[in-house]
């Protein structure tokens, strides 16, 4: 077993330095402008300029990230502080509010609707923090992650569309990537913030999110976590609700809490089993919980960070818990995922199959795929691996 463990070790970690972290070395870094291309094609070449600040800051986290726990590598810093540079200069209003989009020189295109710009950005500047020292690369992380807490009730502000008191909704999103960013940030922030924060992010995705008679994770509930039944009320995210454990199970990990490993563990296998595509394999991109038709039209892809982030939660799953069930789900996830995403033609992994498995878009970067998911994953299934294998 020891031995499987290994080569899978091996496997992850070949994919990740030989194959895709140099193509974003390669085709992403934009010398003339700063910062980076995302819109890339199956052969690496830009078809579109835009910059997307999520993407952006994503590719800053992973370079530094890299730089930090995998080798002091002065390529990968360079990188990172290319494209921080530019987030530095464009990426806020005058508010300190990240915006969605800028032009290839940094022009805002689209204003700061979203609040997963502002998180990216701050976990991109604490990474980035850490490995270059800058102390204003610090001060623009913290910043960032208090002005979230103060948006975080209403996370789009003036740009919410939603009629206020009509049916308040609250969103699985928000203290999910908000516990993740907090240990990100731990470093940077007070053990009372800390502490707090991550206490309410755990009592509100086990409390408020979970559907404890069927064990999923809802997308959005009320304020008060009831059921709302309604087209979002109703909705189940797979990848969603399997990312949200894996953030917990760290962080239960880091308590020494056996009932939290537990308990994201079994929600991991409910959630699988709910997703999972009985017919042509894969997990579902949506599923609605009363098996209603989701008004979601892209429902039935099978998209890559969805079968990434299931093999991370998989493989720590099992490797915190033993269960043999983790580890049989993990060869399956595994087996889909490696035969159907990586383009071995070329460089990197596709990001959109439809239902049957088929290459549905061949572009390895766009407007939601970026230098993220897929260099996380495979670093992180490398580390667990290694773990496994000793």
């Amino acid at each position: 077993m020891n031995n499987n463990f290994k080569q899978l070790a091996a496997l992850y970690r070949d994919d990740l330095f030989e194959n895709v972290i140099p193509f974003w070395e390669k085709y992403s870094v934009d010398k003339e402008n700063g910062g980076y291309f995302t819109c890339l094609d199956r052969e690496g070449k830009v078809y579109d300029t835009d910059k997307f600040v999520w993407l952006q800051a994503r590719q800053v986290w992973t370079f530094s990230m890299l730089y930090n726990q995998q080798e002091k590598r002065s390529a990968w810093l360079d990188i990172a502080r290319h494209g921080a540079e530019f987030l530095r200069k464009f990426g806020r209003d005058a508010e300190g509010n990240w915006y969605f989009s800028l032009s290839r020189d940094g022009r805002p295109l689209v204003q700061p609707y979203n609040i997963f710009s502002d998180c990216f950005a701050a976990m991109a500047f604490s990474q980035y923090g850490a490995a270059s020292g800058d102390e204003q690369a610090k001060q623009i992380a913290t910043e960032t992650y208090y002005n979230i807490l103060s948006r975080k009730i209403n996370p789009k502000g003036r740009y919410n569309k939603v009629v206020p008191g009509t049916r308040p909704l609250e969103v699985m999103a928000i203290p999910m990537i908000l516990a993740n960013l907090t240990v990100e940030l731990k470093w940077l922030l007070n053990a009372k913030t800390v502490s707090d924060t991550i206490e309410s992010c755990i009592n509100d995705l086990f409390f408020k999110f979970l559907n404890k008679e069927k064990n999923l994770l809802h997308e959005a509930v009320s304020p008060q976590g009831e059921f709302v039944d309604c087209y979002e009320g109703r909705l189940i995210n797979p990848g969603h609700g399997i990312e949200a454990m894996a953030f917990m199970m760290e962080i239960a990990e880091s308590q020494d809490n056996e009932e939290i490993i537990d308990q994201s563990v079994d929600i991991i296998i409910s959630t699988l089993e709910f997703g999972w595509d009985a017919q042509y394999n894969g997990i579902f991109y949506f599923r609605d919980i009363l098996g209603y038709p989701p008004q979601q039209l892209e429902w039935d892809q099978k998209l890559w960070w969805v079968h990434l982030e299931t093999l991370v939660a998989l493989s720590l799953a099992y490797r915190l818990s033993g269960r043999k069930k983790c580890l049989v789900w993990y060869e399956k996830v595994h087996s889909y995922t490696w035969e159907r995403f990586p383009d071995s033609e070329y460089s990197e992994w596709f990001g959109y199959l439809n239902r049957y498995g088929e290459i549905l878009l061949p572009l390895k970067g766009g407007k939601w795929k970026g230098c993220f998911h897929v260099p996380r994953a495979l670093y992180k299934c490398m580390r667990q691996f290694e773990m496994l294998g000793r």
